[in-house]
């Protein structure tokens, strides 16, 4: 068995959408997984499971549990756990159209569909502010072991975000300015040394936690009408690694706060164990073995 193969496939697609469920009818839950297994390979669909869904079948994870709701020095980081949540990539927004209504009449009447995301490839991969997004994401076999749970049932984690930004607000300052909240130059992507402690990539330096805070990052941009922003997406093989980087951005760590809080807000937070996949499909006998 092995992870869901989209999570390591570079670069992210040129379209793709973020489809959120909550449980409807338990009763359901294990015939409707059932399907959504034999419909998924892990490389044009990811799925993730919420806790309430193992919590429904009897079953526990240890390393899953419900996304936390943080605040701290007037940042709010909410708490939006669903049931469920699917990555659909693709490079035709039709075709991601008739994908999820499939799942939706598969998953159906368990499931309820609730939210539906539309996330896209900006430029060869970077946030709607300009910023190359996942420059020190760890490749080949590091990026497998940051991912990867080697113990069963295996798979891995995701934390699923939407940062919504205020670009007329980011846009407005000097580019100096703007480099020294994100921490590198927009011109070459260069880290700059002398940022100072509330840059973006000195709260996150993965290799400054102890233990090392390593995942993989998927994140992609989103517009909704008037609201643009980052679906910010993160796997790993436990949920530590992010909620150590996410605390260390809330100022919970030292009391420095995120320079990316004052242009950008998180409106959501979920998280989801992902299961693995065996022979094409999604291996889901450790959650229906209850059932």
């Amino acid at each position: 068995m092995e992870c869901q193969a989209r999570i390591f496939a570079e670069p992210v697609p040129l379209v793709a959408r973020h489809v959120f469920f909550v449980l409807d009818d338990s009763e359901h839950v294990a015939q409707a997984l059932t399907r959504l297994a034999s419909m998924t390979d892990g490389e044009s669909t990811v799925v993730g499971v919420g806790a309430s869904v193992l919590q429904v079948l009897g079953v526990q994870l240890d390393k899953l549990r419900i996304f936390p709701a943080l605040s701290n020095q007037g940042v709010d980081v909410p708490s939006t756990q669903h049931a469920l949540w699917c990555w659909l990539c693709d490079d035709d927004r039709g075709e991601l159209l008739y994908r999820t209504r499939a799942l939706q009449e598969a998953l159906a009447p368990a499931f309820k569909l609730v939210q539906v995301t539309e996330a896209f490839r900006y430029l060869s991969g970077h946030d709607l502010t300009g910023y190359e997004d996942g420059t020190e994401n760890p490749v080949d076999e590091a990026a497998v072991e940051a991912v990867s749970d080697t113990l069963a049932p295996y798979g891995c984690y995701a934390a699923v975000q939407h940062w919504e930004h205020n670009l007329d607000f980011f846009k407005s300052l000097p580019q100096n300015e703007q480099d020294h909240i994100i921490g590198r130059r927009l011109s070459d992507n260069e880290e700059i040394e002398d940022a100072p402690e509330s840059a973006h990539v000195k709260r996150t330096a993965m290799e400054d936690f102890e233990p090392e805070a390593f995942v993989v990052r998927r994140s992609m941009p989103y517009i909704d009408g008037d609201v643009a922003g980052l679906v910010f997406l993160a796997f790993g093989h436990s949920l530590d690694a992010f909620e150590m980087q996410l605390k260390r951005m809330t100022g919970m760590d030292d009391g420095i706060t995120d320079g990316l809080y004052r242009f950008s807000r998180p409106v959501t937070g979920g998280y989801y164990w992902c299961p693995p996949v065996k022979e094409g499909q999604l291996e889901l006998s450790a959650l229906l073995k209850n059932a």
